[in-house]
């Protein structure tokens, strides 16, 4: 009897054992996808001229930083407004205390020679193209000598813009 089953038993997983011997399979692909776009932040600090001298014959110097960080691999330009001062322009900024006016410039070189404005491909510096990282932007004032300053407090407030 233990051979009738064994052989029926056999028998009964032969058409299982032919199934799974002729088991095919089909197969595809697919491809996975993502874009990163360009994502620029930016900060910056304020410049602070302190006390400035009308009486000095050279100009009052000082330098804060403006701070971009750009995706890796994006390129970008970071340009400086003319300030909301009444009348000033990128190449005559203006601080204001009331009615009066001071003159002042923003550069973005340490010898003060090229204006820091807001064009793209003009007057904007082009940093190295973004790490992902923090990349340091100085930015260099300066009061020219011998303004007939009044007495005050003044400021202006700038935008710093970055293009990408």
């Amino acid at each position: 009897m233990k051979r009738h089953i064994t052989a029926l038993l056999a028998l009964g997983m032969l058409p299982w054992a032919g199934l799974l011997a002729q088991s095919q399979t089909a197969q595809t692909t697919f491809r996975v996808t993502a874009r990163v776009n360009a994502v620029c932040e930016v900060t910056s600090n304020d410049l602070a001229f302190g006390t400035y001298n009308p009486k000095a014959s050279s100009p009052h110097q000082v330098s804060s930083m403006v701070r971009a960080t750009c995706t890796p691999g994006a390129t970008y330009q970071v340009g400086l407004n003319e300030g909301t001062s009444p009348g000033a322009t990128i190449n005559q900024r203006k601080m204001v205390s009331g009615s009066n006016s001071l003159n002042y410039q923003l550069y973005s070189d340490s010898a003060r020679s090229a204006i820091w404005g807001n064009t793209p491909g003009t007057d904007t510096v082009t940093p190295p193209a973004g790490t992902g990282l923090s990349q340091d932007l100085p930015v260099y004032g300066a009061i020219p000598p011998a303004q007939p300053a009044a007495v005050g407090d003044y400021s202006d407030t700038i935008t710093v813009r970055v293009y990408y």
